[in-house]
């Protein structure tokens, strides 16, 4: 008959192994206790596989047969209570195989770990935290967050900023600079890329050993707790990059856990992401799917984020992704559909919705796979937002061309247009851009020195007036020419000696907050009724020129310039007549612009242009961006013309 502890066990046992326990990290691993008026810690592990397994550490010396577990009521799971332990106690399991093999692992559900290149698990109580963030999550439940202003400011946070002798920030002291300078440039979110705890720095997170705590690179998890809680205090969101897709082959990970296959799948063509040395989850085990599910659950949960970036979603959704013919097995309807992998991200979508109904769920999926953003209810993944990954190559492929024939690539511009109401999209300019060989942003531009500063402008305010959220990786903001290298800190130098570099930031912060403070920017991105074209086909140009618009009606005129030559009578079609002013320009002095459009306030002619029967003559710079607006007190049609208005 099964004892006390093993009955309350039995249903959160029961649920983990149907795939429907998303809090596993309440059941498994170590947790502090009272047993007998004994305080201790009692340790479990799923290892269905395993002969026996023992609890080893620094407390028995690494004695592999002193402290063996005992097999709970499923017949798969070991349980054991040390008494006496405390705190930073490390300790991993040493599991006797099935082949009589002893294996030392590290807890799948540890909360805390040492750091790298040491592998042990860490005691570690993530309860007692002193939250302060009760009514930024007050405040998140009463927006909707598809008409919300999203501007992410994606960071890594070991080479944001390093000390002179190359250490890390820690998580205490980047709560100290690293809040203070995204609330100051005007972010609405940070995304940290994964800090889960991972072995190889050079995976920069992306190989996976700790599903259930941060690195201790930065820590403990009580200081990150600490990090995401200054954030919320200065009103801004956390977003983490979770990595469902693999995980690594480290000796102490999950990597054949118990002896054989177990996390990863069995079946030879879905056991292992072949390009990158790593195993395949397998989606179709129910206890993958727990454990997962609560991964997920437990960050919004204990650490309070906002959102999670899912990472290689389209690595999961294909059978055959980077495999050749012969090299993968069709489902069951003869497709390249892995059923089983679509069945997880459903169930993750809706759990992670109904426990924490603010949550952002990003997928970064990089096909054309249908309804990402859609509910499942409705056949879709059921994320809420998907990386736009098509703009992002069309618009990087095109800037990438020489002024003088992009006229030949004009669809790379528009082409978005074409499928941008389709998804919830985020518009993102990320670190995968920034490396190997790709260049920096500011280095993708052609031309002169000036030139490139002048093309990084243009480009930020025609991604800032396009439909969707935003997400921009660091360094991009003062125009760092050297890629990223997670081995060195950002190069702030040049923002601070440089003119050049300090104007760019000021235009980056400026553009920030005139996006939060106009609707028309982003409170409509799900319908045409958000957007207008006025001219899209202006290839000869290179320029394109749209209206943004809010549900009141407020519009935000959007014209980019991507040509090497300034225009100086651009003639652009308006719905009516009155003034318009110009309240954004890229080219303005103080963004190092050259200060080129010195009449701010224009006046609309009876002449038609662009399908439209007013019109208005701008100077339009090369490589510039320009917003205008109409403004209230417009005065009737043939008042004045260009010439007799002046700046205002």
């Amino acid at each position: 008959m099964a004892n006390e502890d093993e009955r309350y066990l039995d249903f959160p046992l029961h649920l983990y192994h149907q795939g429907n326990n998303d809090r596993i990290y309440e059941m498994l691993g170590a947790h502090k206790e009272v047993r007998d008026g004994t305080e201790g810690y009692v340790f479990r592990v799923w290892a269905p596989h395993a002969k026996s397994v023992s609890v080893v550490g620094d407390f028995n010396g690494w004695n592999t047969r002193s402290h063996f577990m005992e097999r709970m009521i499923d017949g798969e799971t070991f349980e054991l209570f040390i008494p006496g332990l405390g705190n930073y106690d490390i300790y991993k399991y040493c599991i006797t195989t099935a082949d009589d093999r002893q294996i030392l692992k590290a807890d799948p559900v540890a909360f805390h770990t040492e750091t790298p290149p040491w592998t042990g698990s860490k005691l570690f109580d993530l309860d007692g935290f002193g939250w302060t963030d009760g009514e930024y999550f007050e405040n998140l439940s009463k927006k909707n967050v598809f008409s919300s202003p999203i501007n992410i400011y994606e960071v890594n946070l070991l080479s944001w900023r390093k000390h002179a002798g190359g250490g890390y920030y820690t998580y205490r002291e980047l709560a100290d600079v690293l809040v203070n300078y995204v609330k100051d440039m005007g972010y609405t979110h940070v995304e940290f890329m994964p800090i889960t705890e991972y072995p190889f720095d050079g995976s920069w997170g992306y190989q996976v050993t700790g599903y259930f705590t941060v690195t201790s690179r930065l820590g403990t998890p009580h200081d990150f707790m600490y990090l995401v809680d200054c954030f919320h205090k200065a009103g801004i969101g956390v977003i983490l990059d979770w990595v469902p897709a693999h995980f690594p082959k480290d000796a102490h990970g999950l990597f054949e856990f118990d002896g054989q296959t177990l996390y990863e799948s069995g079946q030879w063509d879905r056991m292992e992401h072949k390009s990158w040395g790593t195993r395949r989850f397998d989606y179709g085990r129910n206890e993958v799917v727990s454990f997962l599910i609560s991964s997920a659950c437990l960050f919004f949960d204990k650490f309070h984020v906002d959102g999670l970036r899912v990472d290689a979603v389209a690595s999961m959704l294909y059978l055959d992704y980077d495999k050749g013919w012969g090299e993968w097995v069709p489902n069951i309807y003869g497709e390249n559909k892995n059923l089983e992998a679509i069945s997880f991200l459903r169930r993750l979508n809706e759990t992670v919705f109904k426990r924490f109904p603010y949550a952002l769920m990003i997928a970064e999926e990089s096909t054309a796979w249908g309804g990402v953003t859609k509910p499942a209810s409705m056949g879709g993944l059921g994320f809420n937002f998907k990386w736009n990954m098509g703009w992002m190559n069309d618009v990087l492929s095109y800037l990438h061309e020489d002024p003088l024939y992009r006229r030949y690539h004009h669809n790379k511009l528009t082409f978005s247009m074409m499928y941008a109401f389709s998804e919830n999209f985020v518009l993102p300019i990320s670190h995968d851009e920034v490396v190997y060989g790709k260049g920096s942003l500011i280095n993708k531009m052609p031309g002169s020195y000036e030139e490139k500063f002048a093309g990084v402008r243009a480009f930020l305010g025609y991604q800032m007036a396009h439909p969707g959220k935003k997400l921009n990786f660091m360094g991009y903001e003062f125009g760092q020419f050297d890629e990223w290298n997670y081995n060195t800190g950002l190069e702030f130098y040049l923002r601070d000696q440089f003119a050049k570099h300090g104007r760019l930031a000021v235009c980056v912060k400026e553009l920030n907050e005139f996006y939060k403070s106009h609707p028309a920017l982003y409170s409509v991105e799900d319908s045409w009724d958000g957007f207008e074209w006025i001219s899209p086909d202006d290839a000869d140009s290179n320029t394109v020129a749209f209206i943004r618009r809010d549900r009141e009606g407020n519009e935000v005129i959007a014209v980019t310039s991507f040509s090497g030559g300034d225009y100086c009578n651009y003639r652009l079609g308006v719905n009516q007549n009155g003034k318009y002013k110009v309240v954004f320009c890229t080219d303005d002095t103080k963004y190092g612009g050259d200060g080129k459009v010195t009449h701010k306030t224009l006046i609309a002619k009876k002449q038609p242009s662009h399908g439209r029967p007013y019109s208005i003559e701008l100077y339009v710079p090369k490589f510039t961006t320009l917003y205008l607006v109409r403004m209230p007190d417009a005065k009737k049609e043939g008042e004045g013309d260009l010439s007799s208005e002046g700046e205002e």
